[in-house]
């Protein structure tokens, strides 16, 4: 049986108007992505990247093209269909963390399944598992100030997990974290990965690209190279 793609994205186009110019983010993107690939988009700043991550996620809409998410055409869905999508099948992780300041960390984790209506019983057990997973099992009622910059990281990655997605999207998850904090938070992502995860992660670090699997280098909207480490490949 051939593999199938989770991810397909034909001839994808993103367009900006900008007062009387037209801004090309993205231009005739062609990729596929399989499951279980650790995939990281690399690119200087404007090449193009956190435009596609947007797409991908479903928090933006391409101007041109198509793109198949799980074999369906992510065209067809409505406002709903795409809002279950999000909640259910992509787990988003941030560089800002995105946690909201007066919840406790189990609460920021919980939230996610608040919109996918599962009872408050269920929902804070299944936080406490992911928390535990992470290691925050002793940190679940401190608030976002009362942790360090990898605490936090880590509460956005079990908040990302805890619908238990097929797709990661992390977008620069090391950017605001010290060397040693950035290599712990991603042997996290090493670990999801071996778990049965499809991790896409955006970075221009060299040294956290070298984490994934596959490396997809863009520029100007356009993808300039797509290459996999067949030494990682699972």
């Amino acid at each position: 049986m051939t593999l199938q793609p989770v991810i397909s994205v034909h001839n994808l186009t993103k367009t900006y108007q900008m007062g009387a110019t037209v801004v090309k983010a993205l231009q005739n993107i062609d990729l596929d992505i399989y499951p279980n690939e650790f995939v990281a988009l690399m690119g200087p700043s404007g090449s193009g990247k956190s435009t596609l991550m947007n797409l991908l996620g479903c928090l933006d809409t391409p101007t041109a093209g198509e793109y198949f998410l799980g074999g369906e055409n992510v065209a067809d869905m409505d406002d709903n269909e795409l809002a279950n999508v999000r909640n259910r099948k992509i787990g988003f992780v941030f560089q800002t963390f995105n946690l909201l300041p007066r919840l406790s960390s189990l609460e920021n984790v919980a939230l996610p399944l608040v919109y996918a209506g599962i009872s408050k019983e269920k929902r804070l057990d299944q936080s406490r598992r992911v928390l535990e997973t992470v290691g925050l099992g002793e940190r679940m009622e401190h608030k976002p100030n009362e942790l360090s910059g990898g605490q936090r990281q880590r509460v956005a990655v079990a908040r990302a997990l805890v619908n238990d997605p097929q797709i990661i999207l992390a977008d620069e998850p090391t950017g605001n974290l010290d060397s040693k904090t950035s290599e712990e938070i991603m042997e996290m992502f090493e670990n999801l990965h071996k778990a049965g995860n499809t991790i896409i992660l955006v970075t221009h670090e060299p040294d956290i690209a070298e984490y994934a699997h596959r490396v997809v280098r863009m520029k100007d909207g356009m993808i300039e190279s797509d290459v996999r480490n067949p030494e990682k490949v699972l």
